[in-house]
């Protein structure tokens, strides 16, 4: 057995919307099991619990065959027994609170119950013609685990597993949301009488609409997320083209045109310069990032006007900062600034560069106008209180 149980981010907001949506899926659920309760204290009591539940709840379990507009939603917040409901609670606690934080309360009320009924919908589509009833929240709570896979694709998640002996162990989001609870738990592995298809349909929904809000600029992205490492494998991919075709992205130089020669008098000697540059791409590209941050420290002591990709040199920058590098990092970001100014997030840029001039380096004018900039621009309340506390400690 393997269960998540915990995460290694943590929501900067109080998730008041998961906590709402958990609290009103637990409601129904007590309120229905206390009027059957009740009903059973009466006589006939098999007769009148078929009878309420006939009126009253079968006509909100989502029926493909049978399907009315309102069960493709009401079917989402009725479970059928206790640990139906303890599951899917469980997880949308999981997976839900961070997503809340990122897409805020309104945003991930209507994503979660927008969830429900494409889950539904894809149920329905996939069984036409059933009777067999659905209910339960497990697609929508799938739509919700899909779009943490998205927007938290590194992060660790604590999974606690429970074999011959038991354990906990970290695996990236990534990796144990799409192999063990799409593939694994939805795919190879099937039991009878449940909705994988509404489970399945949810996921789509969830990874395919996050997807396209962050492409579109809808919510705000970060360097982090699926959206930003599928760019980065774009811009790797044309990269090994144009490199393979023979063009120096260094230098501009188009591919070499074959010509005829019969004798080569000289060879050009290798540029140094130029295979310190390579050497960085290909430390990028197998993500080994100390290695390459070592090497742009060499680059830039042998010529300091050279500049990086964007996304490479923050990479870099990020790298030193985290090996506590402070003056190297400090100067990569920098260079950053200089020559990628308009960057979208260049705020955080300055926020890291105040940290580093303020904290590490004692240089406390220098922070100053990188920290009232990012003061300007900063819209993370934990980021803003950082900055402006940074401020006040410089007067």
């Amino acid at each position: 057995m393997l269960l998540p149980i915990r995460t290694n981010v943590r929501p900067w907001r109080t998730p008041y919307a998961n906590y709402v949506l958990i609290a009103i899926n637990i409601g129904i659920f007590l309120t229905i099991a206390f009027v059957t309760m009740a009903l059973q204290t009466l006589p006939d009591a098999a007769q009148r619990i078929h009878a309420w539940q006939h009126r009253w709840i079968g006509p909100l379990m989502l029926v493909p065959g049978y399907w009315r507009i309102w069960q493709f939603l009401t079917y989402a917040f009725l479970h059928q027994g206790l640990l139906h409901i303890l599951g899917n609670m469980y997880f949308l606690y999981i997976f839900g609170n961070n997503v809340n934080d990122r897409l805020g309360n309104l945003g991930y009320t209507v994503f979660y119950l927008a969830g429900a009924v494409f889950s539904g919908l894809g149920h329905a589509m996939l069984n036409w013609g059933s009777t067999t009833p659905t209910l339960g929240a497990s697609g929508a709570v799938a739509a919700v685990t899909g779009a943490y896979l998205v927007l938290f694709p590194q992060t660790l998640i604590t999974v606690l597993y429970w074999f011959f002996f038991i354990g906990t162990i970290e695996v990236p989001a990534l990796y144990f949301i799409a192999l063990k609870m799409i593939v694994i738990d939805n795919i190879l592995v099937r039991y009878d009488f449940v909705a994988y298809d509404a489970h399945l349909s949810g996921y789509a929904f969830g990874i395919g609409a996050v997807l396209i809000m962050l492409a579109i600029g809808l919510i705000q992205g970060s360097n982090w997320d699926l959206w930003a490492m599928i760019r980065r494998w774009n811009r790797r991919r044309q990269y090994r083209d144009v490199v393979s075709a023979g063009y120096d992205p260094f230098s501009g130089t188009p591919p070499a045109t074959p010509v005829e020669a019969r004798q080569v008098d000289s060879q050009e000697p290798a540029n140094e310069v130029f295979q310190l540059r390579q050497a960085i791409s290909n430390r990028i590209y197998e993500r080994n990032l100390p290695a390459a941050a070592e090497l742009y420290v060499q680059l830039v002591k042998m010529d300091p006007g050279q500049v990086l990709p964007r996304q490479n040199l923050l990479d870099i920058a990020n790298q030193l900062a985290g090996d506590s590098r402070s003056a190297d990092a400090a100067a990569a970001y920098e260079q950053f600034l200089k020559h990628y100014g308009p960057y979208e997030h260049a705020e955080q840029v300055r926020l890291m560069l105040g940290i580093l001039y303020m904290r590490y380096l004692n240089e406390p004018q220098k922070a100053k106008p990188h920290l009232q900039a990012a003061a300007e621009k900063l819209s993370d309340p934990g980021q803003l209180k950082l900055c402006t506390d940074l401020l006040a400690a410089i007067g």
